[in-house]
C-alpha cells in the first residue's frame, strides 16, 4: 500500500505541470479534443486532487504545499486563457461595418457552432465557410444543406453577398462529406487507363462530386490535388498530408488530363475547383501540419515538373489557387509560400498571369500557427492572397481576424492590393448558384 502512494505522489508530480500547460493553451488547436467537457473534466480532476491532498495532510509539509499549489493552477490557467480569448473575440465582433467590409471578404472559416457562424456571416467578418464532416456527423443532408441555405438568407437579408461555401471531396482517402455523399475513388486510380477513357472517367468523378455538392450549396471544392506524386517512400511521421496517396501521378501530363477533365465535370454543376498545394508538396518530406517545410528544387526545374499541371489547368478553368505552407527557398528562403510576396505577386500573377483567386492553405497547421501568425496574415493579404483560410479550428479565426485588424489600424495593409482582392473575389466564384439555391430551399419550406 505504501508503495502504491509513492507511485501516485510522483504521477501527481509528474502529471501537475502537463495539466497546467495544457490549461494555459486550452485554445490551442492541439488541444481542441479537450474543449467543452474536456476542460470541464480537467478543472473538475483538479479540484479534486487538492480536496484530497489536503484532507490526507499533504499540506503540512513544504512539499505538500508545493504540489498542492500546483495542482490550483490548471483552474486559474484555464481561466486567464479563457479570458484571454473572450477578449480578443469582443474586439473583433466589435469591428466597425468598415472594417468588416474591407477584411471580411477576405476569410473563409470552418464552424461547429451555427449561431456562432451565423454572427460571423450577418456582420460581414467572414466571406465564406468550411463545411466538413462533424458539420454532417449524426445529421442528415438535409439538415446541412437547410443550415447553408440559412446562412445565405441571413446574408441576404442584410445586403451581403453570398458566402462562398467550401467542402474537401478529392475522392480517396480525403471525402470528408462521404458518407453520406458519394465516396468516389482517388483520381489516382484512372492513371492506368488510356487517356480518353481517363478523362471520361474524371469528369465523371467531377460531375458526382459537382451535382452533390451543388445540390448541398457548397459552390467551392478543395480539389483537386495537382502535386506530383513523390517517388520515395512516405516519411513515417507524416500522419496527415499522404500526399503519395492523394496525388494523381508522377508525369505532370498525366496529372494534367485527368485533372482537367475533373476540373471540367466540377464546373459543369456551378461549383469551382481549387489547385493545390502550389508550389508542390510531393518533394517535401515534412509534415506542413506540424512543421516548417523547405522546397528546395531550382525554379526551373519546378517549371518543366511540378508547376506544368497548375499552369495547363488554370488556363482553362475557373479555379481558385491554393498555395501550401512550404518554403520555395529559391525564390523566398525567408517566409512559406503562402505568405510570400515574392512567390504569389511575383511568380503566380506577374510571371503567369493569373488573375483569379488565390488562397492559402488552412492557417491552423503547425507550420504557420507555430510560428508568428500575425506577421504571415499581414504578408499574405500584402501579398496578394486573396482568401484565408481557418479550416481546422475555427476558434482560431478570432486570433487569424485580430491580426488583420491590427495590421489594418496600425496602417501596416497594402490598400491597393486589398482593393485588387476585393475585384478578383466579385467576378471569380460563382455566387449567383448560392442565391439561387438559398431561394429553392424557402420555396421548400411554404
Amino acid at each position: 500500500m505504501q508503495l502504491l502512494r509513492r507511485i501516485g505522489l510522483i504521477l501527481l508530480w509528474l502529471a501537475a505541470p502537463l495539466v497546467a500547460f495544457a490549461a494555459a493553451n486550452k485554445n490551442d488547436p492541439y488541444l481542441v479534443p479537450l474543449r467543452g467537457a474536456g476542460n470541464i473534466a480537467l478543472v473538475v480532476a483538479s479540484f479534486a486532487i487538492v480536496i484530497v491532498l489536503l484532507r490526507r495532510g499533504r499540506w503540512r509539509t513544504t512539499a505538500g504545499k508545493l504540489l498542492v499549489v500546483l495542482w490550483c493552477l490548471p483552474p486559474l490557467l484555464m481561466s486567464t486563457a479563457h479570458l484571454k480569448f473572450e477578449l480578443r473575440k469582443h474586439d473583433v465582433l466589435a469591428a466597425s461595418a468598415t472594417e468588416a467590409r474591407q477584411l471580411g471578404p477576405h476569410f473563409m472559416v470552418g464552424y461547429s457552432s451555427f449561431p456562432e457562424v451565423a454572427r460571423l456571416a450577418e456582420q460581414g467578418l467572414i466571406g465564406g465557410v468550411y463545411v466538413t464532416r462533424h458539420n454532417i456527423r449524426g445529421r442528415t443532408v438535409e439538415a446541412l444543406r437547410a443550415e447553408i441555405a440559412a446562412l445565405q438568407d441571413k446574408r441576404r437579408a442584410v445586403g451581403l453577398p453570398p458566402l462562398v461555401v467550401a467542402a474537401d471531396q478529392e475522392g480517396g482517402i480525403v471525402g470528408h462529406l462521404a458518407p453520406p455523399l458519394t465516396k468516389v475513388p482517388a483520381l489516382a486510380t484512372l492513371t492506368g487507363l488510356a487517356p480518353d477513357e481517363q478523362q471520361a472517367r474524371a469528369e465523371e468523378f467531377g460531375r458526382i462530386h459537382g451535382r452533390e455538392l451543388s445540390e448541398l450549396g457548397v459552390n467551392l471544392n478543395l480539389a483537386p490535388v495537382l502535386d506530383l506524386k513523390p517517388p520515395q517512400p512516405r516519411n513515417r511521421l507524416d500522419f496527415h498530408t499522404l500526399i503519395g496517396q492523394r496525388a494523381i501521378a508522377t508525369d505532370p501530363v498525366v496529372v494534367s488530363t485527368i485533372a482537367s477533365a475533373y476540373v471540367r465535370g466540377l464546373e459543369e454543376s456551378g461549383v469551382g475547383a481549387t489547385l493545390k498545394h502550389f508550389p508542390g508538396i510531393g518533394r517535401v518530406r515534412t509534415d506542413t501540419h506540424h512543421f516548417s517545410a523547405d522546397l528546395n528544387t531550382p525554379v526551373k526545374e519546378l517549371e518543366v515538373t511540378d508547376w506544368l499541371p497548375f499552369r495547363e489547368v488554370l488556363s482553362h478553368s475557373r479555379s481558385a489557387l491554393m498555395v501550401g505552407h512550404v518554403t520555395l527557398t529559391a525564390v523566398d528562403p525567408d517566409r512559406a509560400a503562402s505568405h510570400s510576396r515574392r512567390v504569389v505577386q511575383g511568380i503566380i500573377r506577374d510571371t503567369w498571369n493569373y488573375q483569379g483567386v488565390v488562397m492559402t492553405d488552412d492557417l491552423v497547421m503547425g507550420a504557420i500557427y507555430q510560428n508568428d501568425v500575425c506577421k504571415a496574415v499581414v504578408e499574405a493579404i500584402n501579398a496578394g492572397v486573396d482568401t484565408l483560410l481557418v479550416a481546422y479550428d475555427g476558434a482560431q479565426f478570432y486570433r487569424v481576424f485580430a491580426c488583420a485588424l491590427e495590421g489594418s489600424r496600425q496602417g501596416k495593409l497594402d490598400a491597393a492590393m486589398l482593393r485588387a482582392s476585393d475585384e478578383r473575389l466579385s467576378r471569380a466564384f460563382p455566387t449567383e448558384q448560392a442565391r439561387v439555391v438559398s431561394r429553392v430551399r424557402v420555396v421548400g419550406k411554404n
